[in-house]
Protein backbone atom coordinates (compact mmCIF):
# COMPACT_ATOMS: atom_id res chain seq x y z
CA UNK A 1 0.00 0.00 0.00
CA UNK A 2 1.43 3.35 -1.43
CA UNK A 3 2.10 5.65 1.36
CA UNK A 4 0.96 9.48 0.64
CA UNK A 5 3.42 12.19 1.48
CA UNK A 6 3.19 14.10 5.36
CA UNK A 7 4.09 17.22 2.50
CA UNK A 8 0.52 15.99 -0.02
CA UNK A 9 -1.35 15.46 3.09
CA UNK A 10 -0.34 18.82 5.21
CA UNK A 11 -0.82 20.76 1.54
CA UNK A 12 -4.28 19.17 1.34
CA UNK A 13 -5.48 19.99 4.78
CA UNK A 14 -4.11 23.60 4.67
CA UNK A 15 -5.72 24.37 1.29
CA UNK A 16 -9.09 22.50 2.85
CA UNK A 17 -8.32 24.72 5.94
CA UNK A 18 -8.15 27.73 3.45
CA UNK A 19 -11.37 26.70 1.59
CA UNK A 20 -13.19 26.40 4.89
CA UNK A 21 -11.95 29.91 5.62
CA UNK A 22 -13.27 31.38 2.93
CA UNK A 23 -16.42 29.94 2.82
CA UNK A 24 -16.92 31.08 6.23
CA UNK A 25 -15.72 34.83 5.32
CA UNK A 26 -17.64 34.40 2.25
CA UNK A 27 -20.79 33.17 4.09
CA UNK A 28 -20.00 36.29 6.89
CA UNK A 29 -20.33 38.72 4.49
CA UNK A 30 -23.51 37.70 2.53
CA UNK A 31 -24.85 37.76 5.79
CA UNK A 32 -23.63 40.95 7.06
CA UNK A 33 -25.18 41.99 3.73
CA UNK A 34 -28.51 40.42 3.88
CA UNK A 35 -29.00 42.00 7.06
CA UNK A 36 -27.60 45.45 5.99
CA UNK A 37 -30.03 45.32 2.75
CA UNK A 38 -33.15 44.28 5.38
CA UNK A 39 -32.50 47.07 7.91
CA UNK A 40 -32.11 49.07 4.47
CA UNK A 41 -35.07 48.20 3.55
CA UNK A 42 -37.03 48.52 6.84
CA UNK A 43 -35.90 52.30 6.72
CA UNK A 44 -36.77 52.64 3.27
CA UNK A 45 -40.42 51.77 3.91
CA UNK A 46 -40.40 53.80 6.97
CA UNK A 47 -39.26 56.77 5.69
CA UNK A 48 -41.26 56.83 2.32
CA UNK A 49 -44.09 56.43 4.86
CA UNK A 50 -43.17 59.33 6.86
CA UNK A 51 -44.76 63.58 5.98
CA UNK A 52 -41.31 65.37 6.83
CA UNK A 53 -40.32 68.95 6.77
CA UNK A 54 -37.70 69.82 4.35
CA UNK A 55 -35.12 70.19 7.49
CA UNK A 56 -35.96 67.00 9.02
CA UNK A 57 -35.29 65.09 5.66
CA UNK A 58 -31.13 64.89 6.52
CA UNK A 59 -31.49 63.33 9.55
CA UNK A 60 -34.42 60.96 8.22
CA UNK A 61 -31.72 59.36 5.66
CA UNK A 62 -28.79 59.58 8.34
CA UNK A 63 -29.00 55.73 8.75
CA UNK A 64 -29.59 54.70 5.44
CA UNK A 65 -26.58 56.96 4.60
CA UNK A 66 -24.41 54.90 7.22
CA UNK A 67 -25.87 51.88 6.17
CA UNK A 68 -24.54 52.31 2.43
CA UNK A 69 -21.52 53.73 4.24
CA UNK A 70 -20.86 50.30 6.16
CA UNK A 71 -21.00 48.52 2.47
CA UNK A 72 -18.63 50.78 1.11
CA UNK A 73 -16.33 51.05 3.33
CA UNK A 74 -16.22 47.03 4.53
CA UNK A 75 -15.62 46.22 0.79
CA UNK A 76 -13.09 48.68 0.45
CA UNK A 77 -10.72 47.33 3.56
CA UNK A 78 -11.30 44.02 2.03
CA UNK A 79 -9.39 44.81 -1.14
CA UNK A 80 -8.86 43.08 -4.48
CA UNK A 81 -12.20 42.91 -6.70
CA UNK A 82 -14.42 43.97 -3.13
CA UNK A 83 -12.95 47.11 -3.70
CA UNK A 84 -13.29 47.50 -7.47
CA UNK A 85 -15.74 50.50 -8.57
CA UNK A 86 -17.78 47.82 -10.51
CA UNK A 87 -17.94 45.14 -7.95
CA UNK A 88 -19.62 48.21 -5.45
CA UNK A 89 -21.66 49.33 -7.56
CA UNK A 90 -23.58 46.41 -7.76
CA UNK A 91 -23.71 45.97 -4.24
CA UNK A 92 -25.10 49.25 -4.50
CA UNK A 93 -27.44 48.33 -6.96
CA UNK A 94 -29.24 46.15 -4.32
CA UNK A 95 -30.32 48.90 -2.06
CA UNK A 96 -31.33 51.11 -5.49
CA UNK A 97 -34.00 48.14 -5.81
CA UNK A 98 -35.14 48.32 -2.55
CA UNK A 99 -35.72 51.94 -2.39
CA UNK A 100 -37.07 51.81 -5.96
CA UNK A 101 -36.72 55.75 -7.38
CA UNK A 102 -33.22 55.69 -5.54
CA UNK A 103 -30.15 56.53 -7.79
CA UNK A 104 -26.88 55.28 -6.31
CA UNK A 105 -23.66 55.23 -8.42
CA UNK A 106 -19.76 54.77 -7.33
CA UNK A 107 -16.62 56.32 -9.31
CA UNK A 108 -12.96 55.64 -8.56
CA UNK A 109 -10.89 59.07 -8.75
CA UNK A 110 -7.19 57.76 -8.01
CA UNK A 111 -6.96 56.35 -4.14
CA UNK A 112 -10.64 57.85 -3.48
CA UNK A 113 -14.18 56.19 -4.25
CA UNK A 114 -17.04 59.16 -4.76
CA UNK A 115 -20.55 58.05 -4.18
CA UNK A 116 -23.59 59.94 -5.26
CA UNK A 117 -26.68 59.17 -3.54
CA UNK A 118 -30.02 60.75 -4.83
CA UNK A 119 -32.43 59.38 -2.66
CA UNK A 120 -35.26 62.19 -2.81
CA UNK A 121 -35.66 65.25 -5.17
CA UNK A 122 -36.14 66.82 -1.72
CA UNK A 123 -33.97 69.77 -0.26
CA UNK A 124 -30.90 68.36 1.87
CA UNK A 125 -32.12 64.33 0.88
CA UNK A 126 -29.22 64.22 -1.86
CA UNK A 127 -25.70 63.72 -1.23
CA UNK A 128 -21.91 62.98 -2.42
CA UNK A 129 -19.72 61.25 -0.44
CA UNK A 130 -15.90 60.66 -0.63
CA UNK A 131 -14.28 57.31 0.92
CA UNK A 132 -10.15 57.07 0.73
CA UNK A 133 -7.75 56.32 2.82
CA UNK A 134 -7.18 57.76 6.65
CA UNK A 135 -3.90 57.12 8.81
CA UNK A 136 -3.45 53.85 7.10
CA UNK A 137 -7.12 52.80 7.01
CA UNK A 138 -10.30 53.07 4.95
CA UNK A 139 -12.60 55.80 5.84
CA UNK A 140 -15.69 58.43 4.93
CA UNK A 141 -13.59 61.62 4.21
CA UNK A 142 -16.07 64.54 3.11
CA UNK A 143 -20.32 64.22 2.82
CA UNK A 144 -21.74 66.85 0.40
CA UNK A 145 -25.42 67.95 0.68
CA UNK A 146 -26.51 70.31 -1.75
CA UNK A 147 -29.93 70.73 -3.70
CA UNK A 148 -30.61 68.94 -6.59
CA UNK A 149 -28.89 65.81 -8.74
CA UNK A 150 -25.68 65.10 -7.60
CA UNK A 151 -23.04 64.46 -11.13
CA UNK A 152 -19.64 63.64 -10.23
CA UNK A 153 -17.02 63.73 -13.52
CA UNK A 154 -13.04 62.74 -12.34
CA UNK A 155 -10.15 64.66 -13.92
CA UNK A 156 -7.13 64.15 -14.90
CA UNK A 157 -4.74 64.37 -11.34
CA UNK A 158 -3.80 68.04 -10.47
CA UNK A 159 -0.82 69.05 -8.54
CA UNK A 160 2.02 66.54 -7.33
CA UNK A 161 -0.36 63.79 -8.97
CA UNK A 162 -3.20 64.95 -6.43
CA UNK A 163 -6.96 63.10 -7.34
CA UNK A 164 -9.47 65.44 -7.94
CA UNK A 165 -13.12 65.30 -9.80
CA UNK A 166 -15.94 67.77 -10.25
CA UNK A 167 -19.10 67.97 -8.88
CA UNK A 168 -21.91 68.98 -10.10
CA UNK A 169 -25.86 69.83 -9.03
CA UNK A 170 -28.53 70.28 -11.40
CA UNK A 171 -32.02 71.47 -9.98
CA UNK A 172 -35.27 70.56 -11.78
CA UNK A 173 -35.93 71.65 -14.69
CA UNK A 174 -37.95 75.33 -14.63
CA UNK A 175 -40.26 74.51 -17.95
CA UNK A 176 -38.26 77.08 -19.94
CA UNK A 177 -35.81 75.01 -21.18
CA UNK A 178 -33.14 75.48 -17.76
CA UNK A 179 -32.35 74.73 -14.63
CA UNK A 180 -30.31 75.77 -11.85
CA UNK A 181 -26.74 74.72 -11.50
CA UNK A 182 -24.30 74.66 -8.82
CA UNK A 183 -20.40 73.29 -10.24
CA UNK A 184 -17.64 72.40 -7.90
CA UNK A 185 -14.24 71.58 -7.85
CA UNK A 186 -12.56 68.68 -5.05
CA UNK A 187 -9.02 68.25 -4.56
CA UNK A 188 -7.39 65.74 -2.70
CA UNK A 189 -4.91 67.46 0.45
CA UNK A 190 -3.44 64.55 2.01
CA UNK A 191 -5.62 62.64 3.96
CA UNK A 192 -8.30 65.08 3.24
CA UNK A 193 -10.60 66.11 0.24
CA UNK A 194 -11.56 69.91 -0.07
CA UNK A 195 -13.40 71.98 -2.51
CA UNK A 196 -10.80 74.48 -3.86
CA UNK A 197 -13.37 76.45 -6.58
CA UNK A 198 -17.06 76.78 -6.80
CA UNK A 199 -19.46 78.54 -9.39
CA UNK A 200 -21.21 80.03 -6.18
CA UNK A 201 -18.15 81.88 -5.74
CA UNK A 202 -17.57 83.05 -9.41
CA UNK A 203 -21.18 84.13 -10.02
CA UNK A 204 -23.36 86.58 -7.68
CA UNK A 205 -26.94 85.19 -8.13
CA UNK A 206 -27.62 81.42 -8.52
CA UNK A 207 -26.40 79.89 -12.04
CA UNK A 208 -30.05 79.00 -14.12
CA UNK A 209 -28.19 77.40 -17.29
CA UNK A 210 -29.66 76.26 -20.48
CA UNK A 211 -26.79 73.69 -21.14
CA UNK A 212 -23.36 72.86 -19.98
CA UNK A 213 -20.60 70.02 -20.30
CA UNK A 214 -17.24 69.14 -18.80
CA UNK A 215 -14.98 68.06 -21.61
CA UNK A 216 -10.85 67.83 -21.31
CA UNK A 217 -10.90 70.56 -18.34
CA UNK A 218 -12.66 72.87 -19.83
CA UNK A 219 -15.79 74.16 -18.27
CA UNK A 220 -18.81 75.62 -20.53
CA UNK A 221 -21.74 77.03 -19.02
CA UNK A 222 -24.63 79.03 -20.98
CA UNK A 223 -26.89 80.92 -18.10
CA UNK A 224 -29.55 83.25 -18.02
CA UNK A 225 -28.74 86.76 -17.40
CA UNK A 226 -31.51 89.09 -15.24
CA UNK A 227 -31.46 92.65 -16.37
CA UNK A 228 -34.43 95.31 -16.20
CA UNK A 229 -37.02 93.40 -19.33
CA UNK A 230 -36.02 90.00 -18.77
CA UNK A 231 -39.39 88.27 -18.69
CA UNK A 232 -39.29 84.65 -17.69
CA UNK A 233 -40.38 82.22 -20.08
CA UNK A 234 -39.76 84.36 -23.71
CA UNK A 235 -37.42 83.31 -26.15
CA UNK A 236 -34.45 85.13 -27.64
CA UNK A 237 -33.45 87.41 -24.29
CA UNK A 238 -29.60 88.13 -23.77
CA UNK A 239 -27.86 85.17 -22.34
CA UNK A 240 -23.94 85.02 -21.54
CA UNK A 241 -21.87 81.79 -22.23
CA UNK A 242 -18.79 81.19 -19.99
CA UNK A 243 -15.70 78.68 -20.75
CA UNK A 244 -13.66 78.50 -17.63
CA UNK A 245 -10.21 76.20 -18.25
CA UNK A 246 -8.51 74.07 -16.00
CA UNK A 247 -5.26 75.58 -15.33
CA UNK A 248 -2.35 73.80 -14.41
CA UNK A 249 -0.72 76.77 -13.01
CA UNK A 250 -3.25 78.42 -10.66
CA UNK A 251 -4.24 74.76 -9.78
CA UNK A 252 -8.08 75.85 -10.90
CA UNK A 253 -10.91 77.02 -13.34
CA UNK A 254 -9.78 80.26 -14.81
CA UNK A 255 -12.21 82.10 -17.22
CA UNK A 256 -11.14 81.63 -20.65
CA UNK A 257 -13.81 83.20 -22.52
CA UNK A 258 -17.38 84.23 -22.90
CA UNK A 259 -19.73 84.53 -25.47
CA UNK A 260 -23.23 86.58 -25.17
CA UNK A 261 -26.22 85.18 -27.19
CA UNK A 262 -28.93 87.52 -28.10
CA UNK A 263 -26.88 90.79 -26.79
CA UNK A 264 -29.23 92.51 -28.73
CA UNK A 265 -32.07 92.30 -26.11
CA UNK A 266 -30.47 93.46 -23.36
CA UNK A 267 -29.29 96.85 -25.43
CA UNK A 268 -32.90 97.50 -26.71
CA UNK A 269 -34.01 96.96 -23.24
CA UNK A 270 -31.71 99.66 -21.63
CA UNK A 271 -32.92 101.60 -24.28
CA UNK A 272 -36.69 101.30 -23.16
CA UNK A 273 -35.70 101.86 -19.60
CA UNK A 274 -34.09 105.14 -20.58
CA UNK A 275 -37.37 105.96 -22.03
CA UNK A 276 -39.56 105.77 -19.64
CA UNK A 277 -37.75 107.24 -16.91
CA UNK A 278 -37.14 109.96 -19.21
CA UNK A 279 -40.91 110.33 -19.81
CA UNK A 280 -41.96 109.96 -15.98
CA UNK A 281 -39.54 112.67 -15.22
CA UNK A 282 -39.83 115.01 -18.15
CA UNK A 283 -36.47 114.42 -19.11
CA UNK A 284 -37.05 116.29 -22.93
CA UNK A 285 -33.40 116.11 -24.41
CA UNK A 286 -33.24 111.97 -23.38
CA UNK A 287 -36.95 111.63 -24.75
CA UNK A 288 -35.64 113.42 -28.42
CA UNK A 289 -32.32 111.22 -28.24
CA UNK A 290 -34.30 108.51 -27.91
CA UNK A 291 -37.38 109.21 -29.99
CA UNK A 292 -36.16 111.49 -32.72
CA UNK A 293 -39.41 112.21 -35.01
CA UNK A 294 -41.05 114.77 -33.41
CA UNK A 295 -44.51 113.05 -34.72
CA UNK A 296 -44.00 109.89 -32.68
CA UNK A 297 -42.83 112.65 -29.33
CA UNK A 298 -46.13 113.99 -29.36
CA UNK A 299 -48.04 110.98 -29.91
CA UNK A 300 -46.56 109.78 -26.60
CA UNK A 301 -48.36 110.08 -23.28
CA UNK A 302 -46.63 111.77 -20.26
CA UNK A 303 -46.02 108.40 -18.62
CA UNK A 304 -46.05 104.73 -20.02
CA UNK A 305 -45.33 101.81 -17.71
CA UNK A 306 -43.68 98.45 -18.61
CA UNK A 307 -45.63 95.36 -19.10
CA UNK A 308 -44.12 91.66 -18.84
CA UNK A 309 -44.74 90.73 -21.89
CA UNK A 310 -42.36 89.11 -24.29
CA UNK A 311 -41.01 91.45 -27.10
CA UNK A 312 -41.92 90.39 -31.35
CA UNK A 313 -38.49 90.91 -32.62
CA UNK A 314 -38.68 90.22 -36.51
CA UNK A 315 -35.49 88.35 -36.44
CA UNK A 316 -34.90 86.83 -33.05
CA UNK A 317 -31.18 86.29 -34.57
CA UNK A 318 -30.20 89.86 -35.33
CA UNK A 319 -33.49 91.84 -35.17
CA UNK A 320 -33.88 95.73 -37.53
CA UNK A 321 -37.47 96.16 -35.80
CA UNK A 322 -38.66 94.95 -32.30
CA UNK A 323 -42.01 95.53 -31.07
CA UNK A 324 -42.37 96.18 -26.97
CA UNK A 325 -44.95 96.39 -24.60
CA UNK A 326 -45.92 99.19 -22.29
CA UNK A 327 -49.37 100.83 -20.95
CA UNK A 328 -51.12 103.89 -20.23
CA UNK A 329 -52.39 103.83 -16.83
CA UNK A 330 -54.25 100.29 -17.32
CA UNK A 331 -54.63 100.84 -21.68
CA UNK A 332 -52.13 98.86 -23.79
CA UNK A 333 -49.70 100.60 -26.13
CA UNK A 334 -47.35 99.00 -28.73
CA UNK A 335 -43.84 100.67 -29.00
CA UNK A 336 -41.93 99.74 -31.92
CA UNK A 337 -38.63 100.45 -31.93
CA UNK A 338 -35.57 99.89 -34.85
CA UNK A 339 -32.04 99.52 -34.70
CA UNK A 340 -30.09 102.54 -36.29
CA UNK A 341 -26.30 101.13 -36.29
CA UNK A 342 -25.71 99.95 -32.17
CA UNK A 343 -28.28 102.36 -30.86
CA UNK A 344 -32.21 101.51 -30.61
CA UNK A 345 -34.82 104.52 -31.43
CA UNK A 346 -38.07 104.76 -31.40
CA UNK A 347 -39.76 105.00 -34.57
CA UNK A 348 -43.47 104.36 -33.88
CA UNK A 349 -45.80 104.25 -31.09
CA UNK A 350 -49.56 103.64 -30.12
CA UNK A 351 -52.57 102.34 -27.97
CA UNK A 352 -53.44 98.90 -28.88
CA UNK A 353 -57.20 99.45 -28.16
CA UNK A 354 -58.10 102.97 -29.68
Amino acid sequence: MRRRSPCRVGCAAAALGAFALGVLCATAAAADEGDRLERFRRLALTSQGLALADDELPDAYREMYALVDEEIIESLATGSVFASPAFLQDRLDGFSEVWGAAALGVIGVGPLVVGTFQFSDASGANTVRIYGPLRGEVALLTTVHREGRPIVSPLRPGPDGAAQFVSAWEGAPSGRGTRRLRVELWRQTGDAVRMVWSTAQQYAEDLVVRNWSLREGVLRVRYELRYPGWTPGCAAQTESEDAWRLSPTRTTFVLAGRTPHHAWHRELRAAVARLLGALASGDRGAIAALVPDALVRRQLPARLGAEPACDAPDDPANPRRVSVAASDRGLPWELVWERVGVRWRLIAASPVLQ
